[in-house]
């Protein structure tokens, strides 16, 4: 999947001397956490998140104090050097990115311009999606040794019970890296039958544990 698919289009931006009040009306109205900062080319040259405004703006027991701080322009407390994306760049990419910087949003640019923006919620929201975990479903975790074919082996039992797939993960064992868990998300809600013959076929079943359903 690739950030074009589930990037917002409709970027709200303002521009580096707009006013800090203005964001917050902005941030408001829109109901939004984020907003890029955007040149007269419409290039992204700021980052403005809902924690900047909280850090710039007067507290709440002093809200008549200072307030003159609330019209200094955005250029004042704005994030520069934004880290951004391409409308073409694979999601798990982005999403690695976000964990290894801890943003909580990426601006996205085409030919140099802002084309959309992509947040830690909409992220949230694919991985239910590609998981389908929103579906009514059974979810089986099956350890298997580290080699070729095992996938093929899980799915064609699977396939015998004319079970649907909804999503498959796979991830190493972190206590034998000679082993990999294979997670898959199957249109059934009594996956007993499935279970019993992963067992019988010498697989190793970590989830469901269902009692009296043994090789």
């Amino acid at each position: 999947m690739i950030v074009e698919e589930i990037m917002n289009s409709d970027v709200a931006y303002l521009t580096p001397t707009d006013s800090i009040s203005q964001a917050i009306l902005l941030m408001a109205s829109k109901k939004i956490r984020h907003i890029p900062i955007i040149d007269h080319q419409k290039h992204v040259v700021g980052l403005i998140t809902d924690r900047d405004i909280k850090d710039a703006a007067p507290s709440i027991f002093r809200a008549n104090d200072n307030k003159e701080d609330l019209e200094k322009p955005l250029s004042s407390i704005m994030k520069v050097n934004v880290i951004t994306g391409h409308p073409l760049d694979f999601v798990e990419e982005i999403a690695a990115l976000f964990y290894e910087h801890k943003i909580s949003c990426m601006p996205i640019i085409k030919d140099q311009c802002l084309v959309g923006i992509v947040t830690e919620t909409d992220l949230l929201h694919t991985l239910v999606e590609l998981t389908g975990a929103h579906q009514p479903g059974s979810q089986i975790e099956v350890k298997v040794p580290n080699k070729a074919g095992m996938l093929l082996d899980i799915t064609a039992i699977i396939k015998n019970h004319k079970a649907n797939i909804q999503s498959v993960l796979v991830y190493p064992d972190k206590k034998d890296i000679n082993f990999k868990i294979i997670v898959i998300r199957v249109q059934t809600m009594n996956p007993v039958a499935v279970i019993k013959d992963l067992k019988l076929a010498g697989h190793t079943v970590l989830w469901p544990n269902l009692p009296g359903v043994s090789s």
